[in-house]
């Protein structure tokens, strides 16, 4: 397929402009290489990659004095496998503010990694890169974000999305290589592939983990609770797996953008930091590779394809938020019986939640959450949205909306 524009690229270049060192981060298989190889296109950067043997063992040979024999400014790609030259890159870089010299990509999260996070504080700017957007395959800028927290609500609802594309985008998700695979057995081949290459080599890169035998056991368990609160006893019971080995591991797989822990919101900012996060895969393609989940499966069960959308719907979040042109938390609410999927808040403290519902008819009781939010948010809650499988943007009183789930990205 052609080479789609990514939405991060202007603030790639907009750190290239004013920081010496920038960092794109994401899982394996984003296209981080395609987008640095767009991005530096005619700009005279040198390029090296860490996933080339005689590169990596002169790096983790003599790490300074390999760096200093690069021609700048320069791209450095995976460059999680030598942690160590981080240091000899603050060095130079303490000796030369110039902005633009390297441009660095990396497949673990340095903000987890302290030997990679913290020798660049305050010299490099991170920006963190996904799987596509479903905008960035239909050649759309989402402006999602912007118009739920806008003064009026102005959404565009899309044209209709059947149950059969809507299973196409679930199983697919949104990793590039797969997107031009015609056959779903082919997509599974290629995560299977994926979790393989995560396995023998990422975990290794940046653990001293022998039992990796363990992992396909902790995958195919951890995306049974994708979009459920993490309950790290009963994981740890589940697998038999002593709790001090199970926080290693899922710190490492976070740390790897295979999961991602969304926090809970509360009002009391105390009570935020002692209640549970939920877990969520990074795609649901891997997540139906490890249920083993096709369309027929997502057609018989409905609450298997609730699980998927919540997921999917996250993901999208998540992507978004990394281009959005004003900064955001991400956050699930539950407080007893009340739930709501995401609450998104600004940093002025404004609220918007949004309900996940794979129905196209919705109840009363789908509006219970977002209207315990608002009550508990005292005059922080802007509006509540119910995305579901929907045509239209309906009011539904006292600012709460049922919106159509491809409104995310038309």
């Amino acid at each position: 397929m052609a080479v789609l524009k990514r939405h991060i690229q202007e603030e790639v270049k907009a750190y290239l402009r004013i920081m010496p060192v920038v960092l794109i981060t994401g899982a394996r298989q984003t296209g981080k290489t395609t987008l640095v190889e767009t991005i530096v296109r005619d700009d005279g950067f040198s390029y090296f990659t860490l996933d080339d043997e005689l590169a990596l063992s002169s790096a983790r040979r003599d790490p300074s004095g390999w760096l200093a024999s690069l021609p700048k400014p320069v791209v450095i790609d995976e460059v999680q496998r030598v942690p160590e030259i981080f240091l000899p890159i603050k060095l130079e870089v303490d000796q030369n503010r110039q902005p633009g010299q390297f441009l660095l990509t990396g497949s673990a999260n340095p903000l987890l990694l302290p030997k990679l996070g913290d020798s660049l504080a305050g010299r490099m700017g991170v920006v963190p890169m996904l799987p596509f957007s479903q905008g960035e395959l239909r050649h759309i800028k989402e402006q999602f974000l912007p118009r739920i927290f806008g003064e009026t609500l102005l959404l565009e609802p899309g044209g209709p999305l059947s149950r059969e594309a809507l299973y196409q985008m679930l199983l697919r998700g949104g990793f590039p290589v797969v997107q031009s695979l015609p056959d779903m057995h082919d997509v599974h081949r290629w995560v299977h592939s994926y979790l393989q290459t995560m396995m023998q080599r990422d975990i290794r890169d940046i653990s001293n983990i022998e039992g990796l035998l363990d992992f396909p056991r902790l995958f195919r368990l951890l995306a049974t609770r994708s979009g459920a609160l993490l309950n790290t006893s009963d994981l740890s019971r589940s697998l038999g797996m002593v709790s001090m080995t199970l926080n290693r591991y899922l710190k490492l797989l976070e740390t790897l953008f295979f999961i991602y822990l969304l926090p809970a919101w509360y009002s009391n900012l105390g009570k935020r930091l002692v209640k549970s996060p939920k877990l969520h895969l990074c795609d649901t393609a891997l997540l139906a590779q490890l249920l083993e989940v096709d369309k027929k499966r997502l057609q018989e069960n409905p609450s298997l394809t609730g699980q998927f959308l919540e997921s999917f719907v996250f993901a999208e979040l998540l992507k978004q938020k990394s281009w959005a042109p004003f900064r955001l938390e991400l956050y699930h609410f539950r407080d007893g019986d009340y739930e709501v999927d995401f609450v998104l808040e600004r940093t002025d403290g404004t609220l918007v939640g949004i309900e996940i519902k794979s129905a196209q008819m919705l109840q009363e009781e789908d509006l219970r959450g977002l209207k315990h939010l608002k009550n508990l948010s005292k005059g922080k809650f802007l509006r509540g949205l119910v995305l579901h499988q929907g045509t239209q943007v309906q009011p539904l009183g006292d600012e709460l909306w049922a919106v159509p789930l491809q409104a995310l990205w038309s």
